[in-house]
């Protein structure tokens, strides 16, 4: 494995991270109702389907650890904006 390549997936799991931490957080102590666990988790499974996906699909000019972290934060805000809703 290349260290440019490690950088990035450390770059896409903390974004992903912080972004399940924030909705966890947002639920338990900002008085937002539950989305469910596999919502909170939704961040997670941005960068699941990085991890799976950058292997297998050719190289594309979008494809880039930045979108990925980008998608992994949207995902995180679109769960807080569900469990506002609630």
């Amino acid at each position: 494995m290349e260290l440019d390549r490690a950088r990035e997936d450390v770059f896409v799991a903390v974004a992903a991270a912080l972004g399940t931490v924030a909705v966890t957080l947002a639920v338990r102590f900002g008085g937002l109702p539950d989305p469910g666990f596999l919502l909170r988790l939704a961040p997670l499974f941005v960068y699941f389907l990085y991890l799976f996906t950058r292997s297998g699909l050719p190289d594309l000019p979008y494809d880039t650890a930045r979108n990925w972290g980008l998608a992994a934060v949207l995902v995180a805000l679109a769960t807080l904006g569900y469990a506002l809703t609630l």
